[in-house]
C-alpha cells in the first residue's frame, strides 16, 4: 500500500464511521463495522510506509480490546438473565406453563403486571449495569490503544490533529457514562476524518 491509498482509505472509513454515528442512518452498526475496518486498513498501510509497526498494532489491540467487551458483555448478560428469565415470564403471563416451546403463544395472552415486585426486575437491572460497565471500561481500554496508534501516526505524518483525535476519543469512552462522551467520540472521529486528507502525500517515509 501506498501512502496516499493509506491517506484515501482511511478517510473514507473515518467518514462511514462518522456517517453511521448519526441518527436513523446507522444499520446494526455495519456502516460504523465496514469504516472501522478501512480505517485499520489504512493504519495497517502507514505502518508498513512509515517503518513503524505500533501505528498498526495498537490500533489492533483496541479493536481486539473492543470485541472482548461486547462478548463478555454479552456472556454476563445471558449469565445473570437466563435463571431468571423463566420465572419472570411465568408471573407475567400466568397461563404459561414455562415450556420454552410454546414461547410463541405469548403474543396471544395478556400481560399481568400486578403481581411484579422491585425483587422480580432486580436480576435485570443488575444484568444491564454489569453490562454497561463491562463495555465501559473496554471502551476505556479500546481507546487508549487507538490513542496511542494515533499520537504515533501525528509524530510520523505530522498532522497534529491524529494526537488531538485520539484524545478525544479517550475522554469521550471515560465520559459516556455521563453521556457527554458520545458527542465526544463523534467529533473525534471527524477529526479524524480531516487529518487523514491532511497527510500529505509527497512526503517520504523516514
Amino acid at each position: 500500500m501506498t501512502l496516499k491509498s493509506s491517506k484515501i482509505l482511511g478517510g473514507i472509513g473515518a467518514i462511514l464511521i462518522l456517517i453511521g454515528g448519526l441518527p436513523y442512518i446507522s444499520q446494526l452498526g455495519i456502516i460504523e463495522f465496514i469504516g472501522a475496518i478501512l480505517v485499520l486498513v489504512a493504519l495497517y498501510g502507514f505502518a508498513r510506509v512509515y517503518k513503524e509497526s505500533g501505528i498498526f498494532d495498537n490500533a489492533l489491540y483496541g479493536i481486539i480490546a473492543g470485541i472482548v467487551g461486547v462478548v463478555l458483555a454479552v456472556v454476563i448478560g445471558i449469565a445473570v438473565v437466563l435463571p431468571n428469565i423463566t420465572d419472570f415470564l411465568m408471573k407475567v403471563f400466568p397461563s404459561w406453563n414455562g415450556d420454552w416451546q410454546t414461547l410463541s403463544s405469548l403474543s396471544g395472552m395478556i400481560p399481568n403486571t400486578s403481581n411484579i415486585g422491585l425483587g422480580d426486575i432486580i436480576p435485570f437491572i443488575v444484568a444491564a449495569i454489569l453490562v454497561f460497565a463491562t463495555l465501559w471500561v473496554f471502551a476505556i481500554i479500546a481507546t487508549f490503544f487507538v490513542r496511542r496508534s494515533l499520537k504515533q501516526l501525528a509524530a510520523r505524518t505530522n498532522v497534529a490533529l491524529f494526537s488531538t483525535a485520539g484524545t478525544l476519543l479517550l475522554i469521550g469512552a471515560v465520559l459516556v457514562i455521563v453521556g457527554l462522551g458520545i458527542l465526544l467520540m463523534w467529533i473525534a472521529v471527524l477529526i479524524l476524518a480531516i487529518a487523514f486528507f491532511r497527510i500529505r502525500t509527497e512526503e517520504k517515509a523516514s
